[in-house]
């Protein structure tokens, strides 16, 4: 069984049991959190498509932890100007645990 669900703006194919890392969401390290846009449900042979998403159907996922993603460097350079600026990124990332899928 595997659900597609929409989480902070991005789609994830997701099975039970599964760990996920989303954008950063506002719940507290070991609450239970549930999404209720779910865009596809299937079950075995049985699959239900939502228009735009599946009537009663949810995800529930407990918040294991908040992490950092790995940095990323953004370096902008012209040629022969002197100009050079060197900057860094880590993205705040939420890490689930999906704990069932109701629909």
């Amino acid at each position: 069984m595997f659900a597609v669900v929409s989480i902070a703006g991005q789609q994830f194919k997701v099975e039970e049991g599964q760990e996920i890392f989303v954008h950063q969401l506002g719940a507290n390290e070991g609450d239970s959190v549930s999404f209720d846009d779910v865009l596809l449900v299937n079950k075995g042979d049985a699959t239900t498509i939502g228009t735009p998403s599946v009537s009663g159907a949810k995800v529930n996922a407990t918040v294991l932890e908040h992490v950092k993603g790995d940095k990323v460097v953004v370096f902008k350079k012209k040629r022969r100007k002197g100009y050079k600026v060197k900057n860094g990124h880590r993205q705040s990332f939420t890490k689930l645990k999906i704990d069932g899928i109701v629909g």
